[in-house]
């Protein structure tokens, strides 16, 4: 079999990119209610310590998970044969500048002529809210896609495809929420015989696939 050389951009994929992580986030909660007043206490006496003892506090902010799980091993082995046949199945962690809080597994293999490339993240935010935030940016950030239902509390998908010396590479990414964290999952794929690139369909429910075993690793706590 002849090999053939692989496009600049994918050939720019094959070396992990080590994502900078921005600084954590300060977390602070207050007093869940202020002590009610007995009832035999003077009414004056009740009103000063009113008046005094502090209320509930506005700034709690909630959350569920404390740290990503491991990413490599969110997948089944099964499933990673299926979506990128050739590759092995232990994957490649991303070096992270804070595991903690993100972390990433990639898989890729060139097997004949067809080429497949899936990357699966985790990131655990400080709250809901700032998930919440993260996760309306990234989807207007992406836009021509829809909604994923039954996926975490909110998810997203789409589809593009590019076109690079003639050489076409289709790419789906889903986005999803579970509370305070966030599931990202990058699926793309080339065939370099014909020069064109898996169908739609197939990208898209290949990330989905992916992005469900993902979430449901974070939701248990570790992977299969």
């Amino acid at each position: 079999m002849r090999s053939l050389p692989l496009p600049l951009a994918l050939t720019a994929r094959l070396s992990p990119v080590v994502v900078l992580a921005a600084a954590g986030w300060a977390l602070s909660s207050g007093p869940l209610a202020a002590p009610q007043a007995a009832e035999n206490k003077p009414v004056e006496e009740t009103r000063t310590q009113s008046r005094s003892e502090p209320g509930p506090s506005t700034t709690q902010e909630s959350k569920t998970y404390e740290s990503a799980p491991a990413p490599c091993d969110a997948l089944a082995s099964k499933s990673i044969k299926s979506l990128v046949p050739g590759a092995k199945t232990a994957g490649k962690e991303i070096a992270s500048t804070d595991s903690e809080l993100r972390r990433t597994c990639s898989w890729n293999a060139l097997k004949g002529y067809e080429y497949r490339w899936l990357d699966v993240s985790y990131e655990v935010l400080a709250s809901d809210e700032a998930a919440e935030r993260s996760y309306a940016g990234r989807v207007d950030d992406k836009s021509g896609g829809g909604a994923v239902p039954g996926l975490g509390e909110e998810a997203y998908s789409v589809v593009n495809l590019t076109t690079e010396n003639k050489q076409e590479t289709r790419e789906g990414v889903v986005l999803a929420r579970a509370s305070n964290a966030l599931v990202i999952v990058t699926y793309n794929g080339s065939d370099f015989e014909s020069k064109k690139a898996p169908s739609t369909d197939e990208i898209n429910k290949g990330a989905i696939k992916a992005a469900k075993e993902a979430m449901a690793a974070l939701q248990k706590g570790t992977g299969d």
